[in-house]
């Protein structure tokens, strides 16, 4: 008499794994839909004012976008749970044998914190420069010579075209007062 084993098999677990990772396109479908449900719970607790009603009021675009979203986030996973697959990108050059490069990856995130966390107590061009010269050392750049300056015009630059031509407020910090 021959006994046989009842312990669970890794077969299901292994299918579900492969399931997952043959479907993995629906995490970008989810994304969508979570992006569309805010944007359009976004616009639909909008204060409106009374005079601004018509036929195209604020909340049109947003409502627009956010029924977008569902919709194509609906398409996709019908899509993908039809045998539909997303294609590699033929154009890109990465070797995807390769390990990421985790340096540079925290490099530029505290740099962008580090602008994020100065700008206002030393305003955006200052705050804008450092993000623009560490963004380019962060990806390489070593040119110590040059590199600060270009950071520096397009960070005046920038913060031109925003205040004045914009007329998107921009904290100046206290060079503003000298400049």
């Amino acid at each position: 008499m021959t006994t046989q084993s009842t312990g669970t098999s890794p077969a299901p677990a292994t299918e579900r794994r492969s399931w997952l990772r043959d479907h993995s396109e629906l995490g970008v479908c989810v994304l969508l839909l979570v992006l569309g449900v805010l944007v359009l719970t976004d616009a639909l607790t909008m204060d409106v004012d009374i005079a601004q009603r018509g036929p195209v009021g604020p909340r049109t675009v947003p409502l627009v976008v956010g029924g977008g979203l569902l919709v194509i986030a609906a398409l996709l996973a019908v899509d993908v749970l039809r045998g539909g697959r997303g294609q590699a990108e033929s154009g890109e050059d990465v070797d995807l044998s390769e390990p990421a490069d985790w340096r540079t990856v925290a490099l530029l995130t505290g740099v962008f914190l580090g602008a994020a966390v100065l700008i206002n107590p030393l305003g955006f061009p200052v705050a804008g420069a450092l993000l623009f010269w560490g963004a380019a050392f962060a990806l390489g750049s070593r040119r110590f010579d040059r590199d600060p300056l270009i950071a520096a015009v397009l960070s005046l630059a920038t913060y031109a075209v925003f205040n004045n031509l914009l007329g998107v407020p921009l904290p100046g910090g206290p060079l503003m007062g000298a400049l």
